[in-house]
């Protein structure tokens, strides 16, 4: 069984990509690095695949032929890596908003302290963001609490998408039955993994928004998040 790896999903990431390879590459603890790029026009696959030859058996890439969702990329890059057998499986953007320097963090907290779920929280000592204007701080910080409210989950930063997953816990949730593919996807995970009653710890670090590229945040995506909120505490109680 293979160790870690980190997906990173991308969608015209050209300006990033080759940095933050590098910057996980740089770690201390060996963590691969998968890549689901969904046929960036800027061809952010061809970095990642010049990349390849320098790194090999540590670099992968997963094209896929259309844009239909971060959620979507998750799940097709969590399946990858299940079927490559490793233990501990990230979520990491791109963009450098999540540091790489706090993967180590997360793999300790689940490999050396227990978690089954490694949270990159924003908002677990305070509101530790850099960069975002106050609305934006202010419409994520007050999402987290809104899905607090609705599903008792006792999680502070339950839209994060900096995460580490013990290997049991993906292939403990259907991934197929997945519903959400923007925001909520990443609500939508932690929700599962608390239902299946599994070990969620919150590591502390430092969101800096993105100084390259374009954002990927639509109004669609937030209210995916308001109202598949909602749907997910009332299945939950009642049932498919």
């Amino acid at each position: 069984m293979k160790d870690a790896i980190v997906i990173i999903p991308t969608y015209n990431e050209i300006e990033n990509i080759g940095a933050i390879i590098f910057a996980v590459f740089a770690q201390d603890e060996a963590i691969d690095i998968l890549v689901v790029d969904d046929n960036s026009p800027d061809l952010t696959a061809e970095t990642v695949k010049s990349l390849q030859k320098e790194f090999p058996n540590r670099l992968y890439l997963l094209q896929r032929e259309t844009k239909t969702g971060l959620g979507t990329a998750y799940i097709e890059g969590f399946k990858w890596c299940l079927e490559k057998e490793y233990e501990y499986i990230f979520e990491m953007d791109a963009d450098f908003s999540h540091n790489p320097d706090d993967l180590v963090k997360l793999y300790h907290a689940c490999a050396k302290e227990g978690a089954d779920v490694a949270i990159g929280s924003r908002y677990i000592t305070g509101v530790n963001v850099v960069n975002w204007p106050m609305n934006r701080i202010l419409l994520s910080y007050f999402a987290s609490k809104y899905v607090r409210l609705v599903t008792r989950m006792k999680i502070q930063d339950t839209t994060a998408g900096f995460v580490c997953y013990r290997r049991k816990v993906l292939e403990t949730i259907n991934l197929d039955a997945i519903k959400f593919v923007g925001y909520a996807f990443q609500i939508e995970m932690k929700f599962k993994a608390h239902l299946k009653g599994f070990k969620i710890v919150e590591v502390p670090v430092i969101f800096t928004d993105r100084a390259k590229g374009k954002s990927k945040m639509s109004s669609g995506i937030i209210s995916e998040a308001i109202f598949g909120v909602m749907y997910m505490k009332l299945k939950s109680l009642f049932g498919k």
